[in-house]
């Protein structure tokens, strides 16, 4: 009797260790093709993680929209069907409208100041809101500074803009900015590079590691440097699936999405003078230096519409306002 119950011990000892010592798989879903901004953040994330964690903790990425568009992984972050993800900040608009303050126009003066604000307290705030929406906030890596494409005619001021069909994301302050400058803004997911080719939109707005990925220069002719919003990218995890882990996981693949997002930040900004070289070689006209303080004034007033109502989101836009004045 004694052998039996110590042996019924050790099984419940060897069943409890190899759940403690169980292997973590995460799916982590982006939209964009292997090269683009989440890709190169999810690639060396995969990397980092298994040397980290001594193959333990194992991603499987996937990329191109194989798990639906940002909306819908965001859905299934929620669900936990989905462990991680890196999202634009435009789509989380429907999820927690805080988000919005980021997209916000003419924001940030450069890569310093996003970065500054970002990684700092204000930032941390922005992430932490996410968890009313089972959404847990790690981190943000970037998208870049967004810039206006067309097919129609140079871009130089907001007179220009007037009637040009632009994508842009399911965002409601995105879809805000360009009706301010007078364009016809037309929600569209990803990809849309056929939607280009056969001129069921004019244009698009986006970072300059867009045009060269996805080879916009083959179908679009102007570009325009308005650098109307920094787009960042937000690096996310199931609420439900992070509070299963233990704190030492948690905190290793807190370190490592982070140290992912920077390298990947670092790398992105590294490239832009070489794209833009690029692009001016394929025989885009660029317009770099277009009327800027035109453009602002545009959307001064955004900050007054009702997607800025809610006293948080408020708020937080005066904080980082006053903060990147």
């Amino acid at each position: 009797m004694k052998k039996t119950v110590l042996f019924i011990a050790a099984v419940a000892l060897l069943a409890f260790t190899g759940t403690a010592m169980a292997d973590i798989n995460i799916k982590l879903a982006v939209v964009t093709k292997p090269g683009s901004a989440q890709n190169i953040v999810a690639a060396k994330f995969e990397e980092l993680i298994a040397q980290r964690s001594g193959g333990n903790i194992s991603v499987k990425v996937y990329h191109s929209a194989s798990l639906g568009n940002e909306t819908e992984i965001l859905q299934q972050i929620q669900m936990n069907t989905i462990q991680m993800a890196v999202i634009t900040g435009g789509p989380f608009d429907t999820f927690d409208p805080i988000v919005r303050v980021v997209s916000y126009p003419f924001l940030f003066k450069d890569y310093a100041q996003a970065d500054a604000i970002l990684d700092g307290p204000l930032g941390a705030e922005i992430l932490k809101s996410l968890e009313r929406s089972k959404i847990k906030g790690l981190c943000f890596s970037e998208n870049g500074f967004r810039n206006l494409s067309n097919n129609k005619r140079p871009v130089n001021t907001p007179e220009d803009v007037k009637g040009l069909k632009i994508r842009v994301m399911s965002s409601t302050i995105h879809k805000s900015i360009w009706q301010a400058l007078g364009a016809n803004p037309t929600p569209m997911p990803w990809p849309i590079y056929t939607e280009l080719e056969q001129g069921v939109i004019d244009g698009q707005e986006n970072p300059l590691w867009v045009m060269e990925v996805y080879k916009f220069y083959e179908i679009q002719k102007y570009m325009t440097m308005t650098r109307h919003v920094y787009s960042c990218h937000i690096d996310v995890a199931s609420l439900d699936w992070w509070n299963s882990l233990n704190p030492a996981d948690q905190a290793l693949i807190q370190k490592t999405i982070h140290d992912a997002a920077v390298f990947e930040r670092q790398d992105n900004r590294s490239k832009n003078a070489a794209r833009l070289a690029m692009l001016k070689e394929k025989g885009m006209q660029i317009v770099e230096n277009p009327d800027i303080q035109a453009f602002r004034a545009r959307v001064a007033d955004l900050k007054n519409l009702d997607l800025y109502s809610d006293p948080q989101v408020k708020a937080l836009l005066e904080k980082i306002l006053d903060a990147t004045r």
